[in-house]
Parts: C-alpha cells; structure tokens; sequence
C-alpha cells in the first residue's frame, strides 16, 4: 500500500457536524514527495473536519519535529514544529478552476479528499526560510570543524579591488591613451 493512501478522507458517509482524525507522520510520508525538503521527520497532525451542507472546514494543528539541513554548517538538526492552519473545501457544480491558497472546490460528485498535499505544504511553510542550527534556544550547534574549514578556505580568496575592476575605470583609462 502507498502511504499516502491513508490520507484519503472519505466525507460522504459522514455526518454533519465536527468529526476528528490523527495521523502520525513519519519518513515514507516526506519520502512520498519527489522534491521534499524534508526527508525525515515525525510529526502528529489532528485534523478536525466540520462537514457542512456544501462545504467542509478542515482545521490541522500539526505538532513534531523534522530534520533539516543547516544552511551554515550544512549538517543534520531538529527542527520543532507547531502550527494550525485552516482549509475550506466547498461542492460546486461549476468553477471547479477556481481554487486558492484557503478555499479547495470539490465536485458534487467527488467523495473523498486528499489531506496529504495539503499536510505536506502546511509542515513546509512552518520551516524557516533561513535553516540555520546555531539559532538562540536550540540545543543544536553548528559544526565548529566545518565552520573552521570555511573560515580557513575564505581567508586565502583575495579580496576584490573595485576600482580595478570596475567598467569604468577601463573605460577611464581608453580615454586617456
């Protein structure tokens, strides 16, 4: 079975009213996404779902930690999520084009829905655009062999003399001879 097969939320057997889920995300589920910037984690998503006449409210609060890389040190560390975000599924007969980033619209045919995708943007949109291991309250601290290693190979790159170097300057020196 795939993994993201258990992210398949069959709504039309529901009642109406609010209705919970969890699922407990793990390594198959980030390694389902070709391109994920996340490859492992574990994070809990409680998942609430308001089934209403023509529209449901799903509202997830994910929890957990993934790993990341360091865009200083470039090594492996934790980082904590804890996020709610909130999803409108509407049924429509038309403008089934017209989706946005908090309204999804569903045929009034459709069944079920597929909270993967959306699970998966929410737990990257709560990772820092910035990744860096040596933040503030973290117990993680950049690789000081590998902060060395790049202080030692930037020392030996000559700094660039712009008046040299500058268009200009070439320019300057054409008019003159």
């Amino acid at each position: 079975m795939k993994p993201l097969n258990l992210f398949l939320l069959p709504f039309t057997g529901l009642k109406l009213g609010k209705h919970l889920f969890e699922y407990q995300i793990d390594d198959a589920f980030f390694n389902a996404f070709e391109y994920s910037l996340v490859k492992t984690g574990n994070c809990n998503v409680v998942l609430e779902l308001e089934k209403q006449e023509t529209l449901l409210i799903l509202d997830f609060i994910i929890t957990g930690n993934v790993f990341l890389n360091c865009d200083k040190c470039l090594g492996s560390y934790s980082q904590a999520i804890n996020v709610k975000d909130r999803l409108i599924a509407k049924f429509s007969h038309e403008d089934l084009g017209k989706s946005t980033d908090e309204v999804v619209v569903l045929s009034k045919n459709e069944s079920e829905i597929d909270v993967s995708s959306f699970i998966y943007e929410i737990i990257n949109l709560a990772i820092p655009y910035v990744s860096v291991c040596e933040n503030p309250g973290k117990l993680n601290t950049c690789d000081i062999e590998i902060l060395n290693k790049i202080e030692a190979l930037s020392a030996n790159i000559q700094p660039v003399n712009e008046t040299v170097n500058s268009p200009w300057e070439m320019l300057k020196n054409i008019k003159n001879n």
